[in-house]
């Protein structure tokens, strides 16, 4: 059975919670950047909007104090507006506040708002590699990365094999964090399955020419798929199946 892109998303999600609350399933990764005095949860969209945004201004000019019109331009709302924003931000010491110059975050702020960035950054990632989303992907990850966990991000993480840079060359921003060994009962793409590992293909996110290549090879959801020295057994049988279908192709790992 081949899943469209919002079954896939469904499916991932279910996953995720699944696993969580079951304890069947280990997160093979720690984040953390700062110890945290504002949690990201009492954040709202906007406010993390704007701590990201200065985040991106901090890494172009890291140096430079944030203008407030420069801000205001950037996020298409008014000076005033921003004003009243990074007041906000300062009470909650996320940004220090320079009253008719500008704003610079904070290290709380800073962590934050890279932390949001990384999310972006790994949606994208998602959306476009793994579920083949071929809508707008830059606007899709800002809408999603608001409403992820810290679990959640750690869980994509793992699923797309750790990556430090997006599909673009976009460098991800850096966190702590503990890959742990190969565990079962986890989802992973193919491409990310470690030699001499394997497990039954549960997902196959696919649509167009993809199918028939896909078809045409014998894979199908419920097949044994494993990675090995020479190269892709599917049930016993050596295959050929090019890397960008290999992350489209989900597997529920089975240590043998």
């Amino acid at each position: 059975m081949i899943f469209s892109h919002a079954q896939v998303v469904n499916k991932l999600c279910e996953y995720h919670w699944t696993s969580v609350q079951s304890k069947r399933a280990v997160l093979l990764v720690e984040v953390s950047l700062l110890p945290r005095r504002v949690p990201m949860n009492e954040l709202s969209e906007f406010e993390e909007m704007y701590l990201k945004r200065m985040w991106e201004l901090h890494r172009e000019q890291p140096d430079e104090i944030v203008k407030t019109t420069v801000l205001a331009d950037s996020m298409s709302v008014s000076p005033a507006s921003t004003t009243e924003m990074i007041q906000r931000l300062a009470s909650r010491e996320l940004v220090t506040y320079i009253p008719y110059r500008g704003s610079r975050l904070t290290s709380e702020g800073f962590a934050i708002g890279a932390r949001i960035k990384r999310r972006q950054y790994l949606l994208e990632i998602l959306l476009s590699d793994i579920i083949g989303f071929t809508g707008d992907v830059l606007d899709a990850a800002c809408d999603i990365e608001h409403s992820i966990s810290d679990e959640l991000e750690a869980s994509i993480d793992r699923l797309l094999g750790y990556p430090v840079r997006t599909s673009t060359g976009q460098r991800i921003p850096v966190v702590e964090r503990e890959v742990l060994a190969f565990e079962n009962n986890v989802l992973l793409p193919v491409a990310n399955i470690p030699e001499g590992k394997g497990g039954f293909i549960e997902i196959i996110a696919a649509n167009g020419p993809d199918t028939i290549t896909l078809a045409k090879i014998g894979l199908k959801t419920g097949t044994r798929i494993d990675r090995t020295e020479n190269g892709i057994l599917l049930n016993g049988s050596m295959i050929e199946i090019s890397q960008s279908l290999q992350k489209r192709v989900l597997v529920r790992t089975e240590v043998m």
